[in-house]
């Protein structure tokens, strides 16, 4: 006899699945397990300001202004400010020293390079594989950005302030607010 699940292709859209948030100690030591300034760059980037690898694989110099001390991110239909944070500050002021002094004379404008994008003319960004950089801790790069957002959210509440800190959609912030403080959003009983 073949049975027929009469469940399958049901929907349950009122359920949200909400990521488990990483330990402290093992995001404590994340920074530790940076080998040179590119990683610790990233890894700060990530880390801090929830930027996704698409977002740091197109950053241009020009999009980098350290007197400012602020970073531009450019993403399609809109622009995201960063202000740089003390440690921020000091990890982009190594790395672009490392940059210069590794490629003096490259004209790829991307802030992020590595020895193949540095001498290629076509000025491409470097591929995806940085993300590997994130392997020695255990944690991938999606999972810290989720979870420095989720950690936000927790924090303060607001919707409005995750857009303007991480430059995210209003249903994104929508979205970690509510699995953050369900007790804010649910229905009550009629």
């Amino acid at each position: 006899m073949i049975f027929r699940d009469p469940t399958r292709g049901l929907v349950f859209s009122g359920i949200n699945k909400t990521p488990p948030s990483v330990p402290s100690d093992r995001l404590a030591c994340v920074l530790s397990h940076a080998q040179n300034d590119f990683q610790r760059f990233v890894m700060v980037l990530v880390c801090v300001h929830a930027l996704s690898g698409t977002d740091m694989r197109h950053l241009l110099l020009t999009d980098f202004d350290l007197s400012r001390e602020r970073l531009i991110v450019r993403r399609p239909g809109k622009r995201h400010i960063i202000y740089l944070d003390e440690l921020t500050y000091r990890c982009a002021s190594a790395w672009l020293r490392e940059r210069h002094h590794r490629w003096p004379v490259t004209t790829n404008p991307h802030l992020l390079i590595n020895r193949w994008t540095a001498v290629d003319t076509t000025h491409s960004p470097i591929s995806t594989a940085f993300a590997a950089i994130f392997r020695p801790t255990g944690l991938t790069m999606p999972t810290l950005r989720q979870d420095r957002i989720r950690d936000e959210a927790f924090e303060v509440n607001d919707p409005l302030h995750l857009m303007r800190l991480f430059g995210i959609s209003s249903q994104t912030a929508m979205r970690y607010v509510t699995a953050a403080h369900p007790e804010h959003t649910s229905k009550l009983p009629r």
